[in-house]
């Protein structure tokens, strides 16, 4: 350790590695978010004008907390060697909003408003959550098996990650998959490139130079979109979260899981940064991660904020204090001065989507990596309804571009055809509550822990009485039957528990 003599650095030359790599992750989230909005049909005055420049507003916000944090650190241990924790924008949940709160809304209603809005109520509730968890955090996370936290994980990451992203890199394959070998080379391969420019730097530069060279890319379109550029800046609005509730009462229970799953990344990443010698106080951070989303929705963004994986990382790689506060200030400029629009028709964003696939890889993969293997039957269930939502979301969209749904079908039909789409509905429907209700039951079966796992069916039995889960509405009594079915299957746990316990005791 090394003792300060002066004041510690909030800038250090090492920082500028970190810098580049930290702001290009932001970055590319912020190119993919606006792909993700205006690919549902949200207007563009609203991604560019008020959701981005809020986005930027709570990545600043974020990024200055935990520079303190750092700085506060390294003051008080007198070295400077102390890194701040990386943040920005959740990914998980950005594609979780879009795809199964803002689309459906927009879809149904026709008022991006109206989506916009139940966003933003979304966003809130999950900072509300965070917050909360603050408190009981820790004791949530010793009562859910692991393998059903990161199962559910990994089955989003699966499908609204990575498979749409895969399927668009492999539709314009000499751009994407150009951008994509250099993603795999770099992180995967350990390959480093010259003059360290970061990874996903070299795969957008890359593809944005094939995009152009090959003609992919159009210049008028380029200088059209720099014509428009306008200073955008976010507008406090509580009005808009209220309206957002009602359209989005029937998903805000979803957000309980995933504001839990938020908390829990912030508490596995608060101990990895203590493995790497810098040990910050989880609560606060829990608060920060919190307090910042619920700034976002606030002032128009309904993605939340988190501690980023990788701390060790970039400690390794030399950043310190001022690469987390650099980032926070160079994506506030870049949203409140309407430069993402731009960079859309400079860089193709098959050169980036790859970068999806790669975290879609790494989540899914933790999945496996970070259970204990007896475990892993109950990863892959966890990912099974993630399958079925997907699935169905997908013949959904095509159905209603053909001018018709399932309904109109009728499900006879579709079924004649080899496709059990009600099965699917009923399935996929809360696919992330029904994949963490299973990865239970069954990490609960492995271990012979027949009563706890009676305990998780109960609980599926009363989310399906509610609709919360296996169907498409809310509402009393609506999964009756699957509630009968969840309440048979408690009672067969509770006397195989009985059953195993008697035989124990003889």
């Amino acid at each position: 350790m090394k003792t300060l003599n002066k004041k510690v650095k909030l800038w250090q030359k090492s920082d500028i590695d970190g810098f580049f790599g930290l702001f290009t992750n932001n970055l590319t989230n912020l190119l993919v978010m606006a792909g993700l909005l205006l690919g549902i049909g949200i207007p563009v005055h609203i991604i560019f004008g008020a959701i981005l420049p809020a986005v930027g507003l709570s990545i600043f916000a974020s990024s200055l907390i935990y520079s303190w944090m750092a700085y506060y650190l390294a003051k008080k241990q007198q070295r400077d060697t102390v890194t701040a924790l990386p943040s920005g924008t959740s990914v998980p949940h950005m594609f979780l909003i879009v795809f199964l709160i803002m689309g459906p809304v927009f879809r149904e209603t026709n008022d991006p408003y109206l989506a916009w809005s139940a966003g933003l109520a979304w966003g809130f509730i999950e900072g509300v959550i965070e917050i909360l968890g603050s408190l009981i955090g820790q004791k949530i996370r010793d009562l859910l098996p692991r393998a059903a936290m990161l199962g559910s994980l990994a089955g989003a990451s699966i499908t609204f990650i990575a498979m749409s992203p895969a399927m668009q890199t492999f539709d314009l394959p000499y751009v994407g998959l150009v951008s994509f070998i250099i993603i795999l080379l770099g992180w995967f391969g350990k390959i480093r490139f010259p003059f360290h420019i970061p990874v996903g730097l070299v795969a957008i530069l890359s593809g944005a130079l094939i995009g152009w060279v090959t003609g992919y890319m159009d210049f008028s379109t380029m200088l059209a979109s720099a014509s428009d550029i306008q200073i955008s800046i976010p507008t406090f609005s509580i009005h808009r979260i209220v309206n957002g509730f009602a359209q989005a009462a029937p998903f805000i229970i979803s957000a309980i899981p995933l504001g839990i799953y938020n908390m829990f990344e912030t508490i596995d990443n608060i101990e990895s940064a203590e493995v790497a010698g810098d040990a910050y106080n989880t609560s606060v951070a829990m608060i920060s991660d919190g307090s910042t989303s619920i700034l976002a929705s606030i002032f128009g963004s309904p993605f939340p904020t988190a501690v980023f994986i990788g701390h060790a990382g970039w400690k390794d790689a030399g950043a310190r204090i001022g690469y987390t506060w650099a980032t926070g200030l160079a994506v506030l400029l870049m949203t409140w001065l309407g430069l993402i629009s731009l960079l859309l028709t400079v860089i193709p964003l098959e050169a980036i989507l790859p970068i999806l696939i790669y975290i879609g890889l790494i989540i899914g993969a933790q999945a496996f990596q970070q259970v204990e293997r007896k475990y892993a039957p109950a990863v892959i269930l966890a990912i099974i309804p993630w399958l079925a939502d997907w699935g169905a979301n997908i013949i959904g969209n095509v159905l209603s571009a053909a001018g018709t749904d399932a309904e109109t079908l009728g499900y006879e039909a579709i079924s004649a055809t080899g496709l059990e789409f009600s099965g699917l509905i009923t399935l996929g429907s809360g696919a992330i509550l029904i994949g963490m209700v299973w990865a239970s039951i069954l990490s609960f079966i492995i271990d012979q822990k027949f009563n706890l796992a009676a305990i998780a069916t109960f609980a599926g039995a009363i989310l399906s009485f509610f609709g919360i889960i296996h169907t498409e509405s809310v509402g009393l009594g609506v999964g009756l039957e699957m509630s009968i079915s969840y309440l048979i299957i408690s009672l067969i746990l509770i006397v195989t528990y009985i059953f195993r316990k008697q035989q124990m005791e003889e």
